[in-house]
């Protein structure tokens, strides 16, 4: 089934280009097949150390099974930029994505994994999964 009109019809951040702009929302279009299965795979992710301000960085993979909606990408990008210059955990970062994702998408399932780049020594992954 082709994207409709009433699909695009309440994205905001699609198509925008620099007017979109960062922050903490996902944006949904319908979901038209029963059985799907959706990985987003973030490689270029950077947030802070929340003592010391460094930078950390990561890659995310999100992986659901949407329900009645799918998220929009450059909503899911747009949303993981606002941690640029956040100091967060790694493990709490785990948390909060996939909160916030059930929260705005409503999937049937979730899981989340953040792992992080080697910093003094120790690269640490941490995996969220919806109940």
């Amino acid at each position: 089934m082709p994207t409709s009109k009433e699909d695009l019809a309440k994205l905001t951040k699609l198509g925008k280009g620099a007017a979109s702009k960062a922050e903490r929302s996902l944006e949904v279009f319908p979901n038209h097949s029963g059985d799907l299965e959706v990985e987003l795979h973030c490689t270029e992710f950077t947030c802070r150390c929340p003592l010391t301000n460094q930078p950390d960085y990561a890659e995310i993979m999100i992986n659901y099974t949407p329900d009645k909606y799918v998220v929009e990408s450059k909503s899911m990008k747009l949303y993981l930029e606002t941690y640029r210059d956040v100091g967060v955990f790694h493990e709490h970062l785990a948390v909060d994505i996939g909160k916030d994702f059930v929260k705005f998408v409503k999937p049937k399932k979730c899981e989340v994994n953040v792992m992080f780049n080697v910093r003094g020594g120790i690269a640490i992954s941490a995996k969220w999964k919806m109940k």
